[in-house]
C-alpha cells in the first residue's frame, strides 16, 4: 500500500507453543498459521484498506490451506485487537461471502485469546523475511486471489463506524493495484506503490 505502512513481517502466529520454528509450525502441531504482522499509521491508511486488501489477495474459502499447500499452518485468519475491528471484520466477511457465493473459513480471533500461550505473534526466521525481494527466490503461487472485489465500505459496515474508519484510498488505487485473480500478488513488483500513481 503506498503510504502509512511502517512495516511488515512474516511469522507464526494464533498457535499454542512458544517461539516456534518454520519447521514445528510445519509439522502442524504448535497450532500456528503463517502470517504477516502489519505495523500501520491509522491517521494516513484506513484499517478497512488494509482488511480490503487481506480478503482481495487470497482464497479466505479454502479451509485448512491455500492452493496445494495443505494443513492448519496454511489457514486463512484475522486476529483483531479491539471491538471495532473485530465488528469491522465480521461485516465485511459477510459482505465478501455473499459476493463470493460460498462460505469463508477464515478464522477470526481475539489476539488476546493467545495471551496464555505466550502471545499472537511470532516472527519468522530471517530467511523468510522479504522473501520475493530477494535475488533468486522463488515466486510459488498459493494465495490464489479469486479476483472479486470487496463491495463498498458504506454498504456493510457498520452505521456507527462509518466516518471513524472511512477508506482512505481512493477507489482509482484498487483499480490499477488491486490483486487479480491467480498469482497477481506474487508476481507484483516489490518497489513500493507511489502515492498517486493511479
Amino acid at each position: 500500500l503506498p503510504e502509512g505502512i511502517h512495516s511488515t513481517a512474516v511469522g507464526y502466529c494464533a498457535g499454542f507453543t512458544p517461539n516456534p520454528t518454520y519447521e514445528e509450525a510445519c509439522s502442524g502441531r504448535t497450532g500456528h498459521t503463517e502470517g504477516v504482522r502489519v505495523v500501520y499509521d491509522p491517521s494516513k491508511v484506513s484499517f478497512v484498506d488494509i482488511l480490503r486488501w487481506f480478503w482481495e489477495a487470497h482464497d479466505p474459502c479454502s479451509g485448512m490451506g491455500q492452493g496445494n499447500d495443505r494443513g492448519t499452518q496454511y489457514r486463512s485468519g484475522f486476529y483483531y485487537f479491539n471491538e471495532d475491528q473485530k465488528r469491522l471484520i465480521e461485516a465485511s466477511k459477510e459482505a465478501y461471502e455473499k459476493q463470493l457465493g460460498k462460505s469463508i473459513t477464515t478464522e477470526i480471533a481475539a489476539a488476546d485469546e493467545y495471551d496464555q500461550y505466550g502471545g499472537l505473534w511470532y516472527f519468522g526466521e530471517v530467511y523468510h523475511q522479504q522473501y520475493l525481494s530477494k535475488p533468486g527466490a522463488r515466486p510459488y503461487c498459493s494465495a490464489q486471489p479469486q479476483g472479486v472485489s470487496l463491495a463498498p465500505f458504506e454498504e456493510w459496515a457498520p452505521e456507527d463506524l462509518k466516518e471513524k474508519y472511512e477508506p482512505t484510498l481512493p477507489e482509482a488505487f484498487w483499480k490499477a493495484h488491486a490483486p487479480r485473480k491467480g498469482c497477481s500478488v506474487v508476481n507484483a513488483p516489490n518497489e513500493p506503490i507511489k502515492v498517486g500513481d493511479w
